[in-house]
């Protein structure tokens, strides 16, 4: 699959080489994000070289190194050596001589730092001393978002403070894969979205499959032989450190329990328990602490856990549940599994894709444009009360945007928009003193395809399509 968008990652790693400066640059993300492709391609701009860490012993990581660095220097592979401090001053010196400022990439850091955990501390005064002397640029990368963020944003780690970036790396959008799997239409966009969600990786096994999203779901994940039928499992067992010990608790969110007291009753553990294992979902990108708009964040009363990921969140739906059935069954068994649920899963992603467009939506011409911009939009509840799935509020605080947002197949008729709008209207807006302050409500009706081509609807409610939503995404 070509290489395609992080023209924003692309140009801020640009940016470090043009800017000359020697030292560290960080990079992380979940695997299959796609950090070496971009990593090597920017490497291949710039004449960098390329060097990946594994799970061999210390002696062996570094004799691999040597090998890699020997493809730029002649012979580097031809000597012994016997710690990262007179491999790293060798480098320095051979740099210095041929006048290369790197890029150097040192891929799944935390694989290195696993088997010699002196090796952040010998790095540091590298890039202190020999490292600046010869100009270089280097660069940590690594999957292990706890590690990675732990070796080098943590107040006591020795890389603390050396870095001139730190870039996470974060799924990419709708926009990003519609465009490598060449779909076209924002509904079908929005299902396979649904499946694979922004993770390269997935988008390249998908490929051939073309638009039978059926067929494909079927083969690479309800298959038992399919590639991503344990994937989950693979990417918890492959975090440093392995993260299997909360995957309980991604079973009982993924069966529809949000609340603590909820996730502690499936588990049948205190609720007391389950900080730590809920905060290391949260760090790992895989869940999302999600409280009603406009509340603080240190007010977790009515705080829901819900699965961020679009893959996982479908894997724990149709997957988790049906293990020994999908084993047992045949293709057709396995279909209908996937075809019973997978309406429900397409409207969930639907809406956090709403949600997630509002800031974009409300640029330019967009259709939630003309109040100066848009704070990033959640929903909001309270106890029995009505719930509205899209609420946000103007930069100077002077606008509310209340959104109602629904999956449908097919254009959506005038008559059912009206009725939408209706209902929202209807619902008033959500009490509280911040929601009563505001000079003016604006209401939107979210679909993803309508019948026709209008922009509002009764009291001037604005329509919210699939494409503008799609496009929204590509360009935040």
């Amino acid at each position: 699959m070509k290489f395609i968008d992080r023209v924003l990652e692309m140009e801020r790693l640009d940016g470090l080489v043009k800017a000359g400066r020697p030292g560290l640059v960080a990079v992380w993300g979940r695997r299959r994000v796609g950090k070496t492709r971009l990593l090597l391609e920017w490497c291949r701009k710039h004449g960098g070289l390329y060097a990946v860490a594994d799970l061999s012993a210390d002696p062996i990581q570094r004799r691999y190194f040597a090998e890699a660095l020997s493809s730029r220097f002649k012979g580097f592979a031809d000597v012994e050596y016997p710690d990262w401090r007179t491999i790293l001053k060798a480098l320095a010196r051979e740099a210095g001589r041929a006048g290369w400022r790197g890029p150097l990439v040192l891929d799944e850091f935390p694989y290195w730092v696993e088997s010699s955990p002196s090796l952040p501390s010998v790095l540091q005064a590298f890039l202190d001393h020999e490292g600046r002397e010869s100009g270089l640029l280097v660069v940590v990368s690594g999957s292990s978002q706890h590690m990675m963020q732990g070796l080098t944003l943590h107040p006591n780690a020795a890389l603390f403070g050396r870095s001139l970036a730190a870039l996470p790396l974060e799924p990419m959008s709708p926009t990003a894969m519609g465009e490598a799997l060449g779909i076209h239409d924002a509904s079908s966009c929005v299902r396979a979205f649904s499946v694979w969600g922004g993770v390269p990786r997935y988008w390249e096994l998908a490929q051939p499959f073309g638009d039978d999203l059926d067929s494909a779901v079927e083969q690479l994940v309800l298959d038992p032989m399919g590639p991503l039928h344990l994937e989950p499992d693979r990417l918890l067992v492959e975090e440093r450190p392995p993260a299997l010990a909360v995957r309980p608790l991604l079973d009982a969110i993924g069966a529809g329990a949000h609340r603590v007291s909820e996730i502690a009753g499936r588990l049948g553990v205190p609720a007391t328990s389950l900080g730590r294992g809920l905060s290391r979902l949260v760090e790992l990108g895989l869940v999302v602490r999600e409280q009603p708009f406009g509340e603080p964040g240190r007010n977790g009363k009515r705080s829901l856990y819900r699965i961020a990921d679009p893959f996982f969140r479908m894997w724990f739906r149709v997957v988790a549940p049906h293990r020994g059935m999908l084993a047992s069954g045949h293709r057709q068994s396995r279909l209908a599994v996937w075809r019973r649920l997978r309406n429900a899963i397409w409207a969930e992603t639907w809406e956090n894709l709403c949600r997630q467009a509002v800031v974009g939506l409300g640029e330019g011409k967009g259709p939630l444009s003309g109040v100066g911009g848009w704070v990033p939009a959640g929903r909001f509840w309270r106890g029995s009360g009505p719930e509205w799935d899209v609420v946000s509020r103007s930069l100077d605080g002077s606008s509310l945007l209340l959104g109602e947002v629904k999956w449908r197949e097919g254009p959506v008729a005038s008559v059912t928009l009206q009725q939408l709008a209706k209902e929202l209207s209807a619902k008033g807006a959500p009490p509280g003193e911040e929601f009563a302050k505001v000079k003016r409500i604006i209401r939107a009706v979210f679909v993803p395809e309508v019948a026709g081509t209008a922009n509002t609807i009764a009291d001037h409610v604005r329509i919210v399509t699939g494409r503008e939503v799609v496009q929204a995404l590509g360009g935040q």
